[in-house]
């Protein structure tokens, strides 16, 4: 910052940094060409007199700087003879304090986790394993509940209702099965009706209809299904996708939005299963 009384040589040029919201921050300074985002950020961060060291984002016009002001100045054949004007605007000023210490360790599955969900109160952790099994946790004492077996591949999704009444996997076999989290039993057989594995899963939310009575399962042969937990049957298949739907959501509004490999964001009314839009 010493040459703000320079002479602008060849390998410097006049910068004034100003604010988001225009104001100049002091006077204009002549700046090495090898100075870049890094060295701006000190020079700002001493010019506020900020006790501690805060991120900066730059711009140039509408272009951000993430070069050295040669490169910048060269790549777009600005001249040395104009003062350029640098615009600069405070990152996250939040502090983000790291996880150095891991409060507990829950063991039991024999193969991989695969899905892991909070029940709606937060005191029960469900999780779902490669080794086929879902279990549930009581996080207050950091201990398992109950292990639930009756799933015959991978379980790749679990989802609470959002009662918390009912927790629903599904598995790469295709199959879905509804558990009881009070006692950790199978409610009734697997609901069966996807031809290739349940990528996720999703309740009708409670403001719509309580206690929770229906989900919607998707699934990589390309359909969401709608399932009756009091009739244990599929109620309506949502058909229209090309390829694997990767998720699916019940929305607030009381529409399904399902999201697919083949790109598009579908919408769906529930009543009937008719398709609203696409989005793509």
């Amino acid at each position: 910052m010493d040459g703000a009384g320079g002479n602008g040589s060849s390998g410097s040029v006049m910068c004034q940094l100003v604010s988001a919201e225009g104001e100049q921050l002091g006077a204009a300074l002549y700046l090495p060409h090898n100075v870049g985002p890094p060295q701006l950020q000190d020079i700002v961060n001493q010019l506020l007199h900020n006790e501690d060291k805060l991120p900066y984002a730059f711009y140039v016009g509408d272009e951000e700087l993430s070069l050295q002001l040669g490169a910048f100045m060269q790549r777009n054949n600005a001249t040395a003879e104009v003062t350029l004007r640098i615009v600069y605007q405070p990152q996250a000023v939040f502090r983000i304090r790291p996880v150095n210490r891991c409060s507990a360790t829950i063991a039991g599955h024999t193969e991989a986790v695969l899905a892991v969900s909070f029940s709606p109160d937060g005191r029960c952790l469900a999780s779902g394993s490669g080794d086929t099994t879902v279990r549930f946790w009581d996080l207050s004492t950091q201990t398992p509940l109950y292990t639930c077996k009756g799933h015959k591949n991978w379980v790749l999704c679990i989802a609470w209702s959002p009662d918390g009444k009912h927790l629903v996997s599904g598995s790469k076999s295709g199959e879905l099965i509804l558990w009881d989290p009070k006692t950790g039993n199978q409610l009734g057989a697997p609901l069966t009706g996807h031809r290739k594995w349940i990528t996720a899963v999703s309740w009708e939310p409670v403001h719509l209809q309580s206690p929770s009575r229906r989900f919607v399962s998707a699934s990589k042969d390309g359909d969401a299904r709608i399932w009756d937990i009091t009739t244990k049957k599929c109620v309506i298949s949502l058909s229209g996708h090309t390829n694997a739907v990767t998720c699916v959501k019940w929305g607030g509004d009381g529409l399904i939005y399902t999201g697919s490999e083949d790109c598009l964001i579908k919408v769906w009314e529930t009543t009937q299963g008719k398709l609203v839009k696409t989005l793509q």
